[in-house]
């Protein structure tokens, strides 16, 4: 047997046993997922703490875990106790009220000119009662089965947290051994390695720790506002935003439009023009204050990429979409960028018949 065919069966053997391998660990990708993603971003504090303790590898890398279990995960899990046992408050508190969605919407309809009732009308939004109502029960429907569903995962959200704490200390303890072990195993050339390899560690520092950081800003002072002008559910409305801050070009303004609007057709216009204050000047001047230096150039993405690639990665992938989906366009990017400079120098060699040194 000829060393090709023997080559080409350990290939496809390789092939098949790294799909079993990734099909098995596949329920819990989450937990690799935001394992790696905690050792990137602390791996400078890691590196610190490491030559402060002498090379004492698991000592750091359980330092390591301890300010990462500190810092991020304790912090996290709070917050979603505090969302949950505030969406519980506004559902309780819509509910005692007996809040009709028709009958609100109706109302709001009333109280707009005659001009933009007709526009409307011309719409087809004579019969936006029943087309609002049909929303809020879809809508509750869905809360209702997360809810559910949430209670039902508590027991492998555990289990989840549990093997990303330890997966977590092994790449602490033994990253750079790892890293050189892909790096050596990636069947490409050593320069194209390295350039999806700082690709991959670039885009999620860029992402988490540049726009988690303004999203998290935006959606406090979003919140802190709702809570000063008497919204319900501040934390819960906060929060959201926090999130969709994360799309560029949209983000928190989807929440806090809706409210302003609600302001100044129901009369509170002071509470409105606060509102759209905080909205336009201070959420807005947060991001064009902190993007540059937290997130800078190192995603190189434009925003119409990170729009489609973070709402299509958060459609399939739920939560982890957020970063998955910028990571899959920033290495899509980088893929054809080498593809496309290999083409444009066998262009040259080809025109000149040798290579051209540079």
């Amino acid at each position: 047997m000829s060393d090709t065919v023997q080559y080409r069966a350990f290939v496809i053997l390789l092939g098949i046993v790294s799909i079993a391998f990734l099909w098995l660990i596949w329920p819990f990708y989450g937990a690799i997922l935001w394992a790696v993603v905690l050792a990137v971003l602390f791996h400078p504090m890691h590196g610190w703490l490491l030559a402060r303790l002498n090379g004492r590898r698991s000592i750091a890398a359980l330092v390591s875990v301890l300010t990462c279990i500190l810092v991020a995960i304790i912090p996290m899990v709070l917050l979603a106790g505090s969302i949950v046992q505030e969406g519980r408050a506004v559902y309780s508190r819509i509910s005692s009220e007996g809040f009709e969605p028709a009958t609100y919407a109706q109302a709001l309809y009333s109280r707009l000119p005659t001009e933009v009732q007709g526009w409307l009308d011309g719409l087809g939004a004579s019969n936006i009662s029943e087309q609002i109502t049909s929303a809020f029960a879809q809508a509750g429907q869905m809360i209702a089965g997360r809810a559910w569903s949430f209670g039902q995962g508590t027991l492998g959200f555990f289990v989840a947290a549990g093997l990303m704490i330890y997966l977590l200390f092994f790449l602490f303890r033994d990253g750079d051994r790892i890293t050189q072990a892909i790096r050596h195993a990636m069947p490409l050339k050593p320069d194209h390695t390295d350039a999806v390899l700082n690709r991959f560690i670039s885009v999620v520092r860029a992402t988490v720790k540049g726009n988690f950081i303004i999203a998290a800003i935006q959606g406090l002072i979003g919140g802190l506002a709702f809570w000063a002008l008497g919204v319900n559910g501040a934390i819960l409305w906060g929060t959201i935003m926090a999130f969709l801050s994360l799309l560029p070009a949209v983000g928190a303004a989807i929440v806090w439009v809706p409210v302003a609007v609600h302001f100044f057709l129901t009369g509170q216009y002071v509470q409105g023009a606060i509102l759209v204050f905080v909205g336009v000047a201070v959420i807005g001047l947060v991001d064009n204050i902190l993007r540059p230096p937290l997130v800078g150039k190192e995603t190189r993405l434009p925003d119409y990429m990170v729009l489609f690639s973070t709402v299509g990665g958060l459609a399939i992938l739920g939560i982890n979409g957020f970063i998955i989906g910028p990571l899959i366009a920033a290495l899509f990017v980088t893929m054809w960028s080498l593809f496309s400079e290999e083409r444009r120098q066998q262009t040259i060699t080809d025109a000149g018949g040798r290579p051209l040194r540079r």
